[in-house]
């Protein structure tokens, strides 16, 4: 498994409109070869900032890779950069392999 994930410093008072965003875009995530999950987490009220996450899902490197590469990435983050003002800078995106796995 392949994980990404993005960490986002939302201003206070704009997590509705935030949350509001997400939840309403097309992702074209399920129509992509090897996505798995996405998950929209949001986290603790920090000073001065909320912090969410989004952690996706991938059956491998080369699926995620792939996905950045392709058209459903572009219309996915077509709209990105419009809603500056919501953030204290750009999101900070870390990326993970599996090393161990144990299941339910």
């Amino acid at each position: 498994m392949y994980l990404t994930m993005n960490r986002f410093r939302v201003k206070p008072g704009h997590e509705q409109e935030f949350e509001a965003i997400w939840k309403s875009r097309d992702s074209h995530l399920p129509q992509v070869k090897g996505f798995v999950a996405f998950h929209l987490m949001k986290g603790d009220l920090h000073d001065g900032y909320r912090l969410y996450a989004s952690h996706t899902l991938w059956e491998s490197r080369e699926a995620f890779e792939a996905w950045t590469k392709s058209d459903a990435f572009r219309a996915a983050h077509k709209d990105a950069g419009s809603h500056r003002d919501m953030y204290l800078g750009p999101p900070d995106l870390e990326i993970f392999e599996s090393v161990q796995t144990i299941s339910a």
